[in-house]
This record gives structure tokens, C-alpha cells and sequence, in this order.
């Protein structure tokens, strides 16, 4: 048999006779060595039915009309095959059986449609290979998108074969004018776009890429983060209100372990533990990645740890949400006098840059605390920081020469 020529056949499924006697009629297609089986939704007496010739007999009114019926169904299915053969993408026995159903082949799919199985994969593996922030990230990329398409185009979506560099460009310019986002937030939006893009490109939905020719502009904004006074001053400060010192201890820990506010808020006393030198470690996943990750407990953070630690509970740190943490720490940047916007990952940022680099330690060590995937991810964040202490130590040595 030619496997690429697609063969059509009808057959009775007598295990499923109704009450009249009747079986129903089923159609097998195979194609490519491979097999979709479906039901016409016909029944008939299988007395009647002749399966050499592939028709119904006698020849009497109702067996006409099934003959008919039978004879419209493998002629829209040569139709759908026939179709399918002019487009320039390889195709399945699935996907003859889609176009004949109506439904989107691979060479007609969305680019919501992308999405859709995209995060419908990517839903499956939160736990194994992705978290639940990073999946509802790309439903949120989906959203934007097809909000896009709806104001430029007045439709609901629009098929893959269809994108082109202009429609990347028209996505790039509708966030900048008509949503105000920032460069850095258009730059991860069209980082999720495009690796939409790749994953159709990958399941062979797509074959031209179309962002082949763009080139998505990387925002490289200042890092803030608390110097060296700042964060004693802080250290200092000591607040009347349970709840903003509470905030500032928390705060003051990250800055000193470097934790993301998810690795903060599931801390537990079951992640620290001695380590090989003798000293106390964090052991704990990074969220956002859901790597391990290993960071040596300073004795700034271990003394809050203590302040906190409670009897007979794995809690180490009280519970607070991210929205209220932020919100606390406005305030308690007012009183301070710390001129900086404080969010919960400057205390990230300040242990990355005031703690570690500019105390001299390597930026691959600094990497590796901060369960960073690669060292470029760490240099390309932190080398005007590394710069700075370069010119420090050069004027300090400059200082050493004259004398």
C-alpha cells in the first residue's frame, strides 16, 4: 500500500447495535501508516450493509439516501485531503480529519490558538519544570495579545501564517503609545511573544519565523538598591509599630540572604540546616526557576531568624503579602530618609551589590547565591556595580602611591 495516498473506509461497529438492531457506520482514514477512526452518526440494518462494495442494499429509498450520505462524506474527506496537499506545511491523518471537520489544521491555527497549547503544556508541568507565576505570565501575554488584535485588526484573532515583521512592529508600537508601557516591560512581553512564535515554529504550526528581522531593544535600567548607609541606617532605625518593624526586619534578612519574596514567604525551619563548613545554610527552590539554591546564613540575618523563631512551629518569619510588604516599606522609607522607592527586591539588589561585590566577592560566587541560571544573567546586571569598585579601589590605590 502507498502510505502516502490516503485510503477511506467504512465499517459497522456491531458491538454497538441499538435497540432497533441497527449498527452504527464508522469511517477509518490512514494515512501515513497512521489510523482515525470516527462515527458518520449512521445506523443501519447490518444485513443491509455490503462491505466489498462499500454501499448499502438493497437498493431501496432509506438505503439511497445513506449511500448518498456516504458517498458526501469520503468525497469531503478527499476534499480536505486534496486541500491539505497544495499547503506547504507536512500534515497527519489528523489533520485531514480536522479540515474535513472544519477545524484548524496546522496550517491554520491562531495565534491564540499557539498560546492555548502552549499553556495548556506549560499548565502540566508547573511543579516539575515551570511555577504557577511563570505559566500566568504567558496567560497574561495572551491576553495583551489578543487585546492588540482586537483594537488593530477589529477581530478576535488572527492565523499564524499571517504574522509578519509588520505585525511585530504594530504589537512593539501599540504597547509604547496607546498602553505606555515601559521598554523594559515591552522587552519581556515580546520575549513571551517570541517564544510563542518558537514553540508553533518547534510543533510545526509555522515555518517562517517572523521575527527573524526584528530586533527586540533591551532596557538596561539603573540598578537601585540601599548603599552601605543607607542600610545601616535602616539597621538602626528602631519603629513603635509592630507592623513596619516586622516589615523592616523581613526586609533587612533579605538583604543580608538575598531571597525573592516567595523563597522569603515559604521559608521554614526545615530549610535551614549546618552545612559542610560547620555553619547555618538556607536550603530552599527558587521560585522562579525551581532550582535549589544555597545561601550561608549571615549573622545580621540569623539574629532576626532568632527574633522570630517560634516554638514548636517551622515558621521563621512572619506572614505578610507582597502588596502589604511594599506598602510598608513606603512608609518606612518616609521615616527613615531613604530617598529610594523601597519594594522587597531592592533588599535582592542591596545583597547582590552592597553585601557581596562591593565587599570583593567574585561575581561568579554572587551568581551562584543568587540562583542565577547563567553568570552572563549576573554580569550583565551587576557590571556598572563591579565598575564602581574598580574605580574605588583605583582611587584608594592612587591614595597608597602619593604617600
Amino acid at each position: 500500500m502507498n502510505i502516502y495516498k490516503l485510503r477511506v473506509l467504512f465499517y459497522l461497529d456491531k458491538v454497538k447495535t441499538n435497540q432497533k438492531g441497527k449498527c452504527p457506520i464508522k469511517c477509518r482514514l490512514t494515512f501515513l501508516k497512521t489510523r482515525k477512526q470516527f462515527s458518520t452518526g449512521i445506523f443501519i440494518n447490518p444485513d443491509h450493509w455490503n462491505n466489498k462494495q462499500q454501499v448499502t442494499k438493497p437498493p431501496n429509498a432509506e438505503n439511497k439516501i445513506i449511500n448518498m450520505q456516504l458517498s458526501l462524506i469520503s468525497q469531503k474527506i478527499n476534499e480536505a485531503f486534496l486541500m491539505l496537499q497544495v499547503l506547504p506545511n507536512d500534515f497527519d491523518v489528523d489533520d485531514i480529519y480536522k479540515k474535513f471537520m472544519g477545524e484548524d489544521t496546522k496550517d491554520e491555527i491562531t495565534i491564540l490558538g499557539a498560546y492555548d497549547l502552549h499553556n495548556e503544556k506549560m499548565k502540566k508541568l508547573i511543579g516539575v519544570d515551570f511555577n504557577k507565576l511563570s505559566w500566568s505570565r504567558y496567560v497574561e501575554s495572551r491576553r495583551k495579545v489578543a487585546e492588540f488584535i482586537k483594537s488593530k485588526y477589529k477581530k478576535s484573532d488572527v492565523k499564524l501564517k499571517q504574522l509578519d515583521l509588520k505585525f511585530i512592529k504594530d504589537l512593539e508600537f501599540y504597547w509604547k503609545t496607546e498602553k505606555k508601557l515601559r521598554q523594559a516591560t515591552i522587552y519581556r512581553s515580546m520575549q513571551r511573544v517570541k517564544k510563542i512564535i518558537q514553540f508553533a515554529i518547534d510543533e510545526n504550526y509555522l515555518q517562517k519565523n517572523p521575527f527573524s528581522l526584528y530586533k527586540n531593544k533591551k532596557y538596561k535600567g539603573v540598578i537601585v538598591y540601599l548603599t552601605d548607609e543607607e542600610l545601616k541606617k535602616l539597621m538602626n532605625h528602631q519603629f513603635t509599630q509592630k507592623r513596619l518593624q516586622q516589615v523592616k526586619d523581613m526586609f533587612v534578612f533579605c538583604c543580608y540572604t538575598g531571597l525573592a519574596y516567595q523563597e522569603m514567604d515559604s521559608l521554614r525551619a526545615k530549610h535551614i540546616s549546618k552545612g559542610f563548613d560547620g555553619n547555618l545554610w538556607i536550603n530552599i527552590s527558587r521560585k522562579k526557576t525551581n532550582q535549589p539554591l544555597a545561601v550561608p546564613l549571615l549573622p545580621q540575618a540569623e539574629v532576626i531568624l532568632n527574633k522570630y523563631k517560634q516554638v514548636d512551629s517551622d515558621v521563621v518569619l512572619p506572614s505578610i503579602s507582597n502588596q502589604k510588604f511594599n506598602s510598608y516599606l513606603k512608609e518606612i522609607a518616609e521615616l527613615v530618609g531613604i530617598e529610594k522607592k523601597l519594594t522587597h527586591h531592592i533588599a535582592r539588589k542591596t545583597f547582590a551589590t552592597t553585601v557581596l561585590l562591593s565587599n570583593g566577592v567574585s561575581m561568579e560566587v554572587v551568581s551562584e547565591l543568587l540562583g542565577h541560571s547563567k553568570i552572563t544573567v549576573t554580569q550583565e546586571h551587576y557590571a556598572k556595580v563591579v565598575k564602581s569598585k574598580v574605580s574605588e579601589e583605583m582611587l584608594r590605590l592612587k591614595g597608597v602611591i602619593k604617600s
